[in-house]
């Protein structure tokens, strides 16, 4: 009885105990289990009226630092959430869901448990109003296939040009309209009311898409797929919006993996600038830099690079110069006034600063514009430089700049060969390949150009030739257009659009266009003599064989064991594996179409275009990155899409999609992203990936005009409720 006696008394102590720590503010006991939290942490559950909500997101605002500051979590099953490391201040919380509306916001600080009721949205336009852009471009109705080719202005007012449904989503994707924008977002499913009146909708967007410096760009555009045809088919969609037309599709809540998911996010740049990348490390040791600045490239926006400090939450500046007062500026011409800015000239970049990437040392390496466009007589015809010799180029409209950030000292390289993307190889020179070079891929030896300070002859760069002879070396070659000669090779003008340098010290990249393409340049001891290209297209379009219509790459990346992926325009992600080839990989017929074997098409996770039947989706990414040494948490070797109308990153791991979405603000579209390891030691807090927004529009995002563009660190916890 006595130890019956003393069991009780334990029981009743202990119920006491559980029930004191139930009430402290350092821990929530849910259903589910308790909930630690820190001084540091937000916690608690979330509910709605039938109980928990699970996968919704939570988040924290404030504007109380140097710079505002956002933290994103998902939700367990049993609706439990947990925001970690929160810095010292006072937060806006709210839910945001699918299927609901966003829950009033409260405000709090961190070491505070912090339940939250969701609200379910009244009705199906409300909760769309929260779906990605890519859900209403679902709505968007493609003309049929039985329209092409188009039959011209007199006709169907498809372009003649225009050879099939394929072409034309090519030139909607990530071959033109979505290369710059989303086309989904708030800003542009519909029509501004600043834009004025007009008799149609038709006529309304023929006036939209002349505002601005890209005014002109974008117009030109219109004209490839005919005119009358594709205004008729925006105006079709944005009316059946505004009537009240919704997708059919809702996307389901994060699940799984999903919801481990912990995005940190900074306002940095300004509300008229917009980037295109940012960097965070060096692609070949992702461990330097550790807790570092990230480091942005404002493309035709804006002269300086913008930093970020993201331990002591402060933004800053680096001022850009050019070699040659007469760089020209971004032409500040346009068709119409914009409705955000109206006349005012937003764009005054002269520096164009495309791509950054950091050395070995910590250095910022920037594709830069530094001169006007005329090239050196070193470049041209009659020069003895090596290259020249063999190609000479007249001019380039991009070149290199490189940034010491002990010293604060800048230099300008001026290449002969235009540059676009860059990045480092593993070889000693460690040598900086660039794309964009036209007719030619560049290089820069930078350990040589550390070494004499001499960009001339540090530089050096190729034409692509194809061993189409297979005698294994690069010979004398016949021109694109040209007849075969059996002796000879051929030269191919298929420019890089993506460089990356591959583990074997191949450089893969990408050929825009349509089926498109991707390349595997083999240097050789003297690329400018020895190097030769492989090409491999896309499985042809007109091949009744081909059961996945997979077209027009974009940005594309390899992995350690020299697979290549690459984003195309089609709403896949691609893999294309050399070792899968079964014929010969050079001679007289490989061509392009001679390994189709290699290719594999992953449909990217979001529904298809109206009016659309092949497999794919209104998704296009920008651009896939390779997290080489599991940055991410993910794993090694995982391929990453930029995910531009799934305002997210996709992740495509073991055979399955890891949508890292970002919730707030609607409207996230990157086009790069780098992962970093900060301390191997501290588990999932040590390492995550980076990106910024690189829309040309950050205005038509939730917020609109005075919306600047944001850092992003995406990392993935072991689960939910991980500290």
């Amino acid at each position: 009885m006595r130890r019956l006696h003393l069991a009780c008394v334990f029981v009743a102590m202990l119920g006491i105990v559980l029930l004191m720590a139930s009430r402290s503010p350092m821990s929530a006991r849910q259903a589910g289990g308790a909930i630690p939290i820190d001084n540091d942490d937000l916690g608690g559950t979330v509910t709605g009226p039938k109980g928990p909500e699970a996968g919704v997101w939570v988040i924290a605002e404030t504007s109380d630092l140097p710079t505002k500051f956002v933290k994103i979590v998902v939700t367990d099953d049993g609706g439990r959430y947990l925001i970690p490391d929160l810095p010292k201040a006072s937060y806006s919380v709210w839910v945001r869901g699918y299927g609901l509306v966003d829950s009033p916001k409260t405000t709090s600080v961190p070491g505070k448990v912090l339940d939250l009721k969701a609200v379910p949205a009244p009705s199906p336009r409300a909760a769309a109003h929260y779906y990605p852009g890519g859900y209403w471009l679902s709505l968007m109705k493609i003309p049929d296939k039985s329209e092409f080719p188009g039959t011209g202005e007199a006709g169907n007012g498809i372009a003649p040009t225009m050879m099939n449904q394929a072409q034309w989503r090519r030139q909607l994707s990530s071959g033109g309209c979505t290369a710059c924008h989303a086309l989904g977002s708030i800003g542009m499913r519909h029509i501004p009311k600043e834009l004025g009146t007009f008799p149609n909708s038709s006529a309304a967007w023929d006036r939209r898409v002349q505002s601005g410096q890209a005014g002109a760009g974008m117009s030109n555009g219109l004209n490839a797929f005919g005119r009358r045809r594709v205004l008729q088919m925006f105006a079709d969609w944005t009316d059946r919006i505004n009537a009240g037309e919704v997708p059919a599709v809702t996307p389901p809540r994060p699940r799984g993996i999903e919801r481990n998911v912990v995005i940190t996010q900074w306002d940095w740049a300004d509300p008229k600038a917009y980037l295109h990348d940012s960097v965070s490390t060096d692609r070949r040791n992702p461990r330097l830099n550790p807790y570092g600045p990230i480091y942005g490239a404002l493309e035709l926006s804006a002269d300086y690079v913008p930093v970020l400090d993201p331990v002591k939450h402060t933004v800053g500046r680096i001022p850009l110069t050019v070699r040659d007062p007469n760089t020209p500026p971004t032409n500040p011409k346009m068709p119409a006034p914009s409705p955000y800015w109206g006349h005012e000239v937003i764009w005054t970049s002269k520096n164009n600063v495309h791509n950054p990437m950091l050395d070995e040392k910590s250095r910022l390496w920037l594709t830069s514009a530094v001169t006007p466009f005329d090239n050196p007589a070193f470049c041209k015809e009659g020069s003895t430089h090596p290259s020249a010799k063999l190609c000479p180029l007249n001019s380039a409209s991009r070149h290199l700049q490189v940034y010491e950030p002990q010293t604060k000292k800048l230099t300008h390289i001026s290449t002969c060969y235009a540059t676009h993307h860059l990045m480092f190889a593993e070889d000693a020179n460690r040598t900086l390949w660039t794309s964009g070079g036209g007719p030619v891929i560049g290089w820069l030896n930078t350990k040589r150009f550390d070494e004499t300070g001499d960009e001339v002859s540090s530089q050096g760069w190729t034409p692509l030739i194809v061993d189409t002879n297979g005698n294994g070396r690069r010979d004398a070659w016949v021109e694109p257009n040209a007849p075969d000669d059996p002796a000879k090779d051929r030269r191919i003008n298929s420019p890089f659009y993506a460089a990356s340098p591959a583990p074997d010290g191949s450089v893969w990249g990408s050929a825009l266009g349509f089926p498109g393409a991707i390349m595997r340049l083999v240097p050789g001891p003297n690329p400018s003599e020895t190097a030769l290209t492989e090409i491999y297209e896309l499985p042809a379009i007109t091949d009744p064989k081909a059961d996945v219509l997979g077209f027009s790459p974009r940005g594309m990346d390899v992995d350690r064991n020299g697979v290549a992926w690459v984003a195309l325009a089609s709403g896949h992600m691609a893999s294309f594996d050399r070792r899968k080839c079964k014929g010969p990989l050079n001679g007289p017929k490989a061509t392009g179409q001679h390994c189709r074997e290699g290719w594999t098409f992953y449909p990217e996770p979001l529904p298809q275009y109206g009016g659309v039947t092949d497999v794919g989706s209104t998704e296009g990414s920008y651009y896939t990155w390779v997290d080489q040494f599991d940055t991410s948490g993910l794993g090694p070797n995982t391929p990453i899409n930029t995910g531009n109308a799934a305002e997210a990153l996709l992740a495509f791991k073991d055979g399955n999609w890891v949508v890292m979405r970002v919730p707030y603000p609607l409207g996230f579209y990157t086009k790069w992203m780098d992962g970093r390891i900060d301390d191997p030691a501290r588990g999932w807090k040590g390492r995550g990936l980076w990106a910024t927004i690189s829309t040309r529009t950050p205005f038509h995002m939730e917020g609109g005009k005075g919306t600047t563009s944001k850092v992003m660190h995406f990392q993935v916890r072991p689960d939910p409720l991980a500290k």
